[in-house]
């Protein structure tokens, strides 16, 4: 084979799917803004998406968190600079690690699930049936999945930020022997609101992947049962791989003047 032709063929067919992508996204964001708003749907994917991935994300960041305070000890302690657990901690777990952990961790649990539930409906021809019935497709299952991913991850995020910055305050406070009070002013005082702010935002954008690669890939899916779980799979590592190409982007968006 001409090693030319396949170089070409590879990148063309990179830039279609990237033409399909964007179509998909321009069309299901149009319809998330156009009435009617499907408020039931809306409200179904935010419990999905927020309060049933509850549990995983805040046990993730629970551990993070205490591990993230033990490695920092174990590693300013060699400098005598114990004291920049907490706020390493703090800024650790708001800008990067609660967002990014957090947005893997609903990427595997959701993102396979709507691939897995569109792509069921793909097969079996019920999202044929709803254009037959007057129903836009992107209207009924696109647009209110990206809603609530939009909608619910900065919240989610927020609760586990939260659990994350008391798993490193426990483990230092009971395991490694700080001060109570200390421990909380130096966390007080190194936390500014663009880290918080920051950490919601790429929530926000890593929610809009997750739904939007959830819904393209189970939107495409062909192929009977083994499309659908090929669906699968594709949605959760393209929707990881974005979430962290996205995280550098928002991340040089906030801090790169600093």
């Amino acid at each position: 084979m001409n090693p030319v032709a396949v170089v070409g063929r590879v990148f063309l067919d990179f830039l279609a799917a990237i033409g399909r992508v964007s179509l998909f996204t321009f069309n299901g964001v149009r319809h998330a803004f156009a009435p009617p708003i499907y408020l039931r749907l809306i409200g179904r994917q935010m419990m999905v998406i927020g309060y049933y991935s509850l549990p995983v994300v805040g046990l993730t960041a629970l551990f993070t968190g205490m591990v993230l305070a033990l490695q920092i000890y174990l590693g300013s302690s060699r400098l005598n600079a114990e004291s920049a657990v907490a706020w390493i901690v703090v800024l650790g777990i708001t800008r990067e690690l609660g967002p990014v952990l957090g947005g893997l961790m609903v990427a595997g649990r959701v993102a396979s699930a709507m691939a897995a539930e569109i792509g069921t409906m793909r097969v079996t021809e019920q999202i044929d049936a709803l254009t037959t019935l007057s129903t836009n497709p992107y209207k009924y299952l696109v647009a209110p999945r990206m809603i609530a991913g939009v909608v619910t991850l900065p919240a989610l995020i927020l609760v586990a930020d939260i659990i994350g910055v008391m798993g490193g305050y426990l483990v230092s406070t009971q395991k490694l022997g700080f001060n109570q009070a200390i421990y909380l002013k130096n966390t007080y005082d190194f936390l500014e609101a663009t880290d918080v702010i920051s950490g919601l935002v790429k929530a926000s954008v890593f929610g809009f992947i997750i739904a939007l690669m959830g819904c393209y890939h189970g939107f495409h899916s062909k192929g009977g049962a083994q499309g659908v779980g090929r669906a699968t799979t594709d949605a959760v590592v393209s929707a990881s791989i974005l979430i962290l190409v996205a995280n550098y982007f928002v991340t040089e968006l906030f801090f790169s003047g600093k």
